[in-house]
C-alpha cells in the first residue's frame, strides 16, 4: 500500500503543477469547451483558497493570469519535481520529527528573506525570485509526505 500512496501523491503533485500552466492557456481561448470552462473555474477556485492571487505577484501566461502567485507556483513546482525524484529513489527509514522541523525551517528561509527584504526596503522582489524562494518549501514538504507514505503500516 505505501507505494500506491506515494504514486498517488506524485500523480497529484504533477497534475496540479501541469494544471497551473495549462489553465491560463485554456482560459485565454476565445471558445473554451464546457469541460475546459469547468476545469478553469475549478483550478482558479482552488487557487483562491490557497493563494492571494494578486495580479502583480502572478505570472501572465497566454495573456491570462496563473491561478496562483509566483511563490506558490514555485512551491508546487518544487513539490512536483521533488516527488518525481523521490519516487524514483528509495526513501530510507522514517523521518525524525526534529529533523523534519529543521528542514521545514531551512526551506522557509528563502521566502522569509524575500519578505524581510520587501518589508524593509519597500521593493517587491521579482516574480522569478519569489518563485525560486518557494521551491525549497515544496521540495521539503514533498519529501516529508513521500517519507510518511512509505512509513504507513496499515
Amino acid at each position: 500500500m505505501p507505494i500506491l500512496l506515494r504514486r498517488a501523491f506524485v500523480a497529484t503533485a504533477l497534475a496540479w503543477a501541469a494544471l497551473l500552466v495549462a489553465v491560463p492557456f485554456i482560459a485565454s481561448r476565445a471558445h473554451a469547451t464546457s469541460l475546459g470552462t469547468v476545469v478553469v473555474l475549478a483550478v482558479y477556485g482552488i487557487g483562491s483558497l490557497v493563494c492571494h492571487q494578486l495580479p502583480e505577484r502572478s505570472w501572465q501566461l497566454w495573456m491570462a493570469q496563473m491561478p496562483v502567485c509566483a511563490r506558490c507556483a514555485g512551491i508546487y513546482g518544487g513539490a512536483a519535481a521533488a516527488s518525481v525524484v523521490l519516487l524514483g529513489g528509495r526513501v530510507r527509514g522514517s523521518v525524525q520529527t526534529q529533523r523534519a522541523r529543521i528542514a521545514v525551517v531551512l526551506a522557509a528561509l528563502p521566502s522569509l528573506a524575500t519578505l524581510v527584504y520587501e518589508w524593509t526596503t519597500g521593493v517587491t522582489p521579482s516574480n522569478a525570485l519569489r518563485c525560486a524562494a518557494g521551491i525549497p518549501i515544496g521540495g521539503v514538504v514533498a519529501w516529508l509526505i513521500v517519507s510518511a507514505a512509505g512509513d504507513q503500516v496499515n
